[in-house]
């Protein structure tokens, strides 16, 4: 990754190939990953999360920063997460960057409790809940090779185009 990575947009392979497992913390491929994807969503004005195949590169590695919609929201970087329990179904609108027409109804999960690696491959984990638990269920099925619209009930009836502003 580099300067020059973009977000890719469907139909772009890359965003429907599963992820390698990161093995190596703390290597300079690894700091300039997190770096592009830090520098992207910051970009991004209504982007709370972006995963490395939306950049070009097929590790898992995940960004989630809800803090402007959620005050009990933290910034995260993921690597490797797995979501490991989940409580609560509900239904919210999704959209995603590499989709940027469309937006869905998604059944997800209100609380989960995830773990990861951070940069330094310490293991984590937490519960997270609303928006966050959210966010992280959609980034994780980026770093599967899953889109937003392979969870849509109906296409015809719960895909939208955004609205243009």
């Amino acid at each position: 990754m580099s300067s020059e990575a973009k977000i890719r947009i469907f139909p772009d392979p890359i965003l429907r190939t599963p992820c390698q497992v990161v093995r190596d913390f703390g290597t300079v491929e690894l700091t300039r990953l997190i770096s592009d994807l830090h520098r992207i969503m910051k970009k991004q004005t209504h982007g709370i999360g972006l995963a490395a195949p939306q950049i070009g590169s097929g590790l898992q590695v995940a960004l989630v920063d809800v803090t402007e919609r959620d005050p009990k929201g933290q910034k995260l970087c993921l690597i490797n997460p797995l979501i490991r329990e989940f409580w609560e179904e509900t239904t919210s609108r999704e959209g995603c960057m590499s989709i940027p027409d469309y937006r869905g109804d998604i059944k997800r999960y209100k609380r989960i409790l995830v773990e990861w690696h951070n940069e330094k491959g310490r293991k984590l984990q937490k519960i997270s809940e609303g928006i966050e638990a959210i966010c992280i269920q959609h980034e994780v099925d980026h770093l599967s090779g899953l889109l937003f619209i392979d969870r849509v009930a109906s296409l015809k009836r719960d895909l939208l185009p955004r609205k243009i502003h």
